[in-house]
C-alpha cells in the first residue's frame, strides 16, 4: 500500500520556475555556476516537476553505494512495463510522439509544436495517455490536420499500427476514454482502457479466478497478480504471465541482469532476498513471490533496501493485477526516532483500537518502520511518488510475519522546501487559528499521520475466519486506504502521542484534522475535471471520511460549511467529537474488511466517496485558477556514475542532472526494451 501526499498546502510551489525547452537557465547550468538550484524543475498543465536531494549517499560505504547503483538501474528497466500495463497502445503513441519531437525541423516555438511538447510531457508524467489521477484520456491541444502529416514524415518507419488508428487513439474522445472506470453498475473490465484484460468481461474474469481460489488454503496465492488475462480465438481464457520467457520478457531480462549485479555486492539476508526475487522473475511462480516477501519483511538490519516488482493493484478495476514499480532507498537513522517509538508501542495501539475486539490482532508480529532517503524512483513510483509505503500486501503474510513500513523523508522535505506561502491558506482556510496551527505543526502532523497510516494502520486488524481478503473486489483499495487513514487520524489525537514524546500538544492533531476535512470535502476537487466523479482510490478515501463525518456530526455542528464574502469554507468546530467520529467509522470499516461485507463497503463508497457537488466543484476550480496553483507534483531522478581507477570501481558519484525533457528522452533511449505491442 502507498500513501500519497494528502495535503495540497504542502504541494503548492512558489519558487522560480525553470520551464525546460525555454530560454531560461537550466538547473544543471545553475549548479555549474554555483547558484542555488530551483526545487521546481518544470511546470505544465496541472503539474509541477520537482527535484529531490539524496543526503547521506556520499557517506555510504562503497559496497552500499554499488548496491544502490545496481538496484537503481534495475528500477529504471521496468519503465516500459508500466506504460504497457496502463494501456495497450501507450508505447506506440509515446514512441511516435518522441520521433516527431526529436526530428521536427520546422519552428519549434510555433503554437502547435508547443502544444505537442506539452502533450508529450503529460504522457511521460502519467506513464501513458491517461491522467495519472483522474484516469481520463488527455485531450491534445494541437489539431489532427497539423499532426497527421508529421506521422508520415517522422514516425512512420517505426510505427507498429496503422496511422489512422494512431490518430484515432489520440483525437477520438470516445475511444478509450478512461484508463480505470469503476463506476457502479458498469462492466469495469470492458470499460477500462488498462491493459490487464483483453477479450474478456468482468463476469468471466471473476469466474476464472473463483475457480482457481482454494477457500481452505491458510496461505492463499494472489492469483492473477502477475499476468494479463486474455481469450483466444477458440474462446478459451488464459493468462499471459509476466516473467522471463513470458510477457514483458525483454524488460524482465534487464531487471534480472541488474539484480544479479546487486546480489554480487549484497551481504547476508539481503543477498538471499534478491536471489528469491530473481527466481520469481524467472519462474513467474507466485509462491516464489510469497517466499521473497517473507524474506524481505524479515530483514530489518540492512541499511539499503528496495521495492521492485508487480506490487500494487490500484490500476486494476477489480483490484487483482499489480502494476510494476521500483524504489531504492537507505535508512535515515536520525529521522527514525519517531517510527521506532511507534513500532515499540504497536501492541498498545492495536489493543486500544476502536474496533471489535474479535478483529484485533492478539499479537502484533514483525511491525517494522523506518524513515528512509529514497535514491531512485521507478515505474509506478515515478515521476509521481508516494510519501509512504507499507508492504507486503498479502494479509496472511502480514498476520504471520508482519509488515514493513517506510516514510520517505527526502521526498516530503522536497515538497516542503518548494512550498512557500502563495495565498492558498488565506484563500481556503477561514480561521486564523487554523492557519497558525497548520503553519507551526503542518509538516509534523503530515509526517506522523503517514507514519501511523503506514506503520500501524495497514498492518492492524485481522480477518474473520473464512475471509480471504478479496471479497470487497473493486472497492478493496479505497476501503483499505480509508481504514489506514482513519487509524492514523484517530491516534494522532490521542494523549498517548504526547506521553510517548511524539507531539508537544494536541494542536498537532487539530492542524491535521482541519486540513484533512478541508481537503477531503473541498480542495482536492481541484484535481478533478468539472463534471467528473472522483475515481482515484486515495481521493475517494479522503472524501468518504470527510463526508461521512460531516453527515454524522451535522446535528451537533461538528463540521460546518461557512459562506463569507461569497466564498465557501469548511471548518471543524469540535475536534474531540470529530475524533470520536473517526473511531466510529473505523469500527465499521474494519468490520467490513474483516467480514468481507461487500454490499456495506459498496454502499459506503458510493454514498460518500464518488459524487461531487457541481456548484462547489466549479467554485474550487475558479479559486485555484486565480492562484495559479498546479495540484499535482512529481520528480526527476538524480543520476549516479561509477568512478574507476586502474580498472576497478572505487566510488559511485551522485550527479544531479535536473532536466525533465532530457531525462525522459534518455530513459526512452536507454531503458526501452519492449516491443511497441506486447
Amino acid at each position: 500500500m502507498k500513501t500519497f501526499r494528502t495535503t495540497l498546502i504542502a504541494m503548492i510551489m512558489t519558487c522560480t520556475l525553470f520551464t525546460l525547452g525555454s530560454c531560461q537557465k537550466s538547473a544543471t547550468q545553475a549548479e555549474a555556476q554555483n547558484e542555488p538550484q530551483p526545487w521546481v524543475i518544470d511546470r505544465f498543465d496541472d503539474i509541477k516537476v520537482l527535484r529531490y536531494e539524496v543526503p547521506g549517499f556520499e557517506n555510504l560505504p562503497i559496497e552500499q553505494k554499488l548496491l544502490v547503483y545496481y538496484l537503481a538501474e534495475a528500477a529504471k528497466c521496468g519503465r516500459d512495463i508500466l506504460f504497457d500495463q496502463n494501456f495497450k497502445y501507450n508505447l506506440t503513441v509515446r514512441r511516435a510522439l518522441e520521433d516527431i519531437y526529436t526530428k521536427y525541423e520546422d519552428d519549434r516555438s510555433a503554437a502547435e509544436f508547443v502544444a505537442l511538447e506539452k502533450y508529450l510531457k503529460k504522457i511521460w508524467f502519467a506513464n501513458g495517455i491517461h491522467h495519472h489521477y483522474s484516469n481520463d484520456k488527455f485531450q491534445p491541444e494541437f489539431t489532427r490536420a497539423w499532426f497527421e502529416p508529421l506521422v508520415g514524415k517522422y514516425a512512420k518507419e517505426n510505427l507498429s499500427i496503422d496511422e489512422k488508428l494512431l490518430c484515432d487513439i489520440i483525437f477520438d474522445n470516445t475511444l478509450y476514454p478512461s484508463r480505470l472506470n469503476q463506476a457502479d453498475g458498469v462492466d469495469m473490465v470492458t470499460e477500462s482502457a488498462c491493459n490487464y484484460y483483453e477479450g474478456v468481461t468482468m463476469k468471466e474474469v471473476e469466474e476464472f479466478y473463483a475457480k482457481m481460489a482454494d477457500l481452505n488454503d491458510p496461505k492463499p496465492i494472489s492469483y492473477g497478480l502477475n499476468s494479463k488475462l486474455m481469450k483466444d480465438e477458440s474462446g478459451k481464457i488464459y493468462e499471459k504471465v509476466w516473467k522471463l520467457g513470458g510477457m514483458y520478457s525483454e524488460a524482465i531480462e534487464q531487471i534480472i541482469f541488474w539484480l544479479e549485479k546487486a546480489s554480487s555486492v549484497a551481504e547476508g539476508a539481503q543477498k538471499s532476498i534478491i536471489d528469491a526475487l530473481i527466481n520469481y522473475y524467472r519462474t513467474g511462480d507466485l509462491r516464489e513471490f510469497d517466499r521473497y516477501n517473507i524474506l524481505w519483511v524479515g530483514d530489518n538490519k540492512s541499511n539499503v533496501d528496495f521495492v521492485n516488482g508487480f506490487i500494487e493493484d490500484y490500476g486494476d478495476p477489480l483490484g487483482r493485477k499489480a502494476s510494476w514499480e521500483g524504489n531504492v532507498n537507505f535508512v535515515d537513522s536520525t529521522a527514525c526516532r519517531r517510527t521506532n517509538i511507534i513500532t515499540e508501542n504497536a501492541q498498545w495501539f492495536e489493543d486500544n483500537a476502536p474496533i471489535n475486539p474479535a478483529f484485533r490482532k492478539k499479537e502484533v508480529k514483525g511491525v517494522t518502520a523506518k524513515v528512509i532517503t529514497v535514491a531512485m524512483l521507478g515505474g509506478d513510483c515515478f515521476p509521481a511518488t508516494p510519501i509512504g509505503i507499507n508492504l507486503p500486501n498479502a494479509d496472511w503474510i502480514r498476520k504471520e510475519y508482519g509488515s514493513k513500513s517506510v516514510t520517505i523523508d527526502n521526498i516530503t522535505y522536497a515538497y516542503d522546501k518548494a512550498a512557500q506561502g502563495n495565498g492558498f491558506t488565506e484563500e481556503f482556510v477561514l480561521r486564523e487559528e487554523d492557519r497558525a496551527r497548520m503553519k507551526e505543526y503542518g509538516k509534523l502532523a503530515d509526517d506522523l499521520h503517514t507514519d501511523l497510516h503506514e506503520c500501524l494502520g495497514h498492518g492492524s486488524g485481522q480477518l474473520a475466519p473464512g475471509v480471504k481478503g478479496g471479497e470487497l473486489k473493486s472497492y478493496t483499495s479505497t476501503l483499505e486506504e480509508t481504514r489506514a487513514d482513519l487509524f492514523g487520524l484517530y491516534y494522532l489525537g490521542d494523549e498517548k502521542m504526547i506521553e510517548i514524546g511524539l507531539i508537544p500538544s494536541l494542536d498537532v492533531a487539530k492542524a491535521q484534522y482541519a486540513d484533512y476535512i478541508m481537503n477531503g470535502m473541498m480542495t482536492q476537487f481541484a484535481r478533478v475535471e468539472l463534471g467528473k466523479n472522483v475515481e482515484e482510490s486515495h481521493m475517494r478515501n479522503r472524501k468518504l471520511i470527510a463526508e461521512w463525518c460531516y453527515e454524522k456530526g451535522k446535528k451537533d455542528n461538528v463540521i460546518e460549511w461557512v459562506k463569507q464574502d461569497g466564498k465557501s469554507y469548511i471548518v471543524v468546530n469540535d475536534f474531540d467529537a470529530l475524533r470520536r467520529l473517526f473511531g466510529e467509522l473505523l469500527f465499521e470499516v474494519q468490520r467490513i474488511k474483516s467480514t468481507g461485507d461487500y454490499e456495506a463497503g459498496r454502499k459506503l463508497v458510493e454514498d460518500y466517496a464518488v459524487k461531487i457537488d457541481p456548484t462547489l466543484h466549479k467554485e474550487v476550480l475558479e479559486r485555484y485558477n486565480k492562484l495559479g496553483i498546479e495540484p499535482y507534483s512529481g520528480f526527476v531522478n538524480p543520476d549516479y556514475e561509477l568512478v574507476e581507477k586502474d580498472g576497478k570501481v572505487v566510488d559511485v558519484k551522485f550527479v544531479g542532472k535536473y532536466n525533465f525533457i532530457e531525462q525522459m528522452l534518455e530513459y526512452s533511449q536507454k531503458y526501452s526494451f519492449l516491443p511497441s505491442l506486447n
